[in-house]
């Protein structure tokens, strides 16, 4: 799945209404396939049960009863993590979302949906593009939330034309040697294209030492801003394993800015300047569309709260940054936002 379909069925999700009928947010951890969750499931669905009402059993049965048909006829080669939103009643949903990423189980019964393990993941497994060089090849993939896209770009039609589909789930590929600049230049042009299209921010470089290393020394400034790391891998690695050799880079990158936001909020909190932090602050101020951006330990386990924050954040369009292990964030008590202005109180 890629950034902007995850980041629009979040939305979707987050504007849902209440209804009479139970709502079942299903996550689990298929890395082991389908049988590995399983009694992880049967165990949550017996204490889940327990809590129903009567009059709302059936419809717990059935929503249940989506959950257990889609993870029996359904084919989850490759997928890591997978995420089922269903209700039954007046107002039947039921919504199946696939990952190469991992996703922990969970399971959660509610009146809505609980989205926050998908902020979690849209966070940590951004969007990002990888340019692999070789000695015998070269590709450029778009990685978006664990996966190889699917766009294709081409340099010149013909060879879009030669290579028909095979080459659909990769930007660009090259067979030939490398003869010198020349060659160089077309993959800094064509990858010129890729991240101004995507609007990426994030770039990898990985393959052969000598070849990273001529791609780097070429690359405009615009482009070498963006570059997070180089990664060495063998000129016959497949796909699959470029892009796990990868995410541990990315997802590395991405705890550094995660933090980094952190150093922003207590730089505006010892300034009295724009933020605020605590969970009672942090909700008012996103009641009040006051907030530019969400900081959120993922150590923070008040969950009715936390889901209520992310909603919020989401129906206003507000940046959200979840952090892992930040010591001052955790002082304030794991939440905190930064302003877009500030009340007329907080100047006095």
């Amino acid at each position: 799945m890629e950034h902007k379909d995850l980041q629009e069925c979040i939305r979707s999700l987050a504007m849902m209404a209440e209804t009479d009928s139970v709502f079942i947010s299903c996550y689990l951890n298929l890395e082991k396939g389908a049988a590995g969750c399983r009694d992880f499931l049967r165990e949550r669905e017996l204490l889940l049960e327990k809590n129903v009402p009567e009059g709302l059993r059936n419809n717990f049965s059935k929503a249940m009863g989506k959950v257990h048909s889609f993870l029996s006829e359904n084919s989850l080669g490759g997928v890591k993590g997978v995420a089922i939103f269903s209700r039954e009643g007046p107002v039947p949903f039921l919504l199946t979302l696939e990952f190469h990423v991992p996703l922990p189980n969970q399971i959660v019964m509610d009146l809505t949906p609980h989205i926050y393990p998908l902020i979690e993941l849209m966070d940590t497994y951004h969007r990002y593009v990888v340019v692999i060089s070789t000695e015998k090849n070269a590709r450029i993939l778009e990685i978006d939330t664990g996966s190889v896209t699917e766009s294709l770009w081409m340099e010149r039609p013909e060879l879009r034309k030669r290579v028909g589909r095979e080459w659909t789930r990769e930007h660009y590929q090259n067979h030939r040697e490398d003869r010198g600049g020349k060659f160089i230049k077309e993959k800094i042009r064509i990858l010129e294209r890729v991240m101004s299209a995507g609007g990426h921010t994030h770039l990898i470089l990985a393959g052969s030492p000598q070849r990273t290393s001529q791609l780097k020394k070429a690359l405009p400034k615009h482009l070498a801003d963006n570059l997070v790391d180089t990664v060495v891998i063998d000129e016959r690695a497949e796909t699959g394993f470029v892009v796990e050799a990868t995410l541990a880079t990315f997802i590395e990158q991405e705890q550094k800015e995660s933090l980094a936001a952190v150093e922003m909020l207590q730089r505006e909190i010892n300034t009295n300047g724009l933020a605020v932090v605590g969970s009672e602050a942090t909700l008012e101020a996103l009641k009040r569309g006051q907030a530019d951006m969400l900081i959120l330990a993922k150590e923070f386990y008040e969950g009715e709260l936390k889901e209520e924050l992310v909603k919020l954040a989401v129906r206003y369009g507000i940046k959200i940054e979840t952090v892992s292990g930040s010591y001052v964030l955790n002082l304030y008590g794991g939440v905190g936002c930064l302003l877009r202005y500030l009340l007329p109180d907080h100047y006095t």
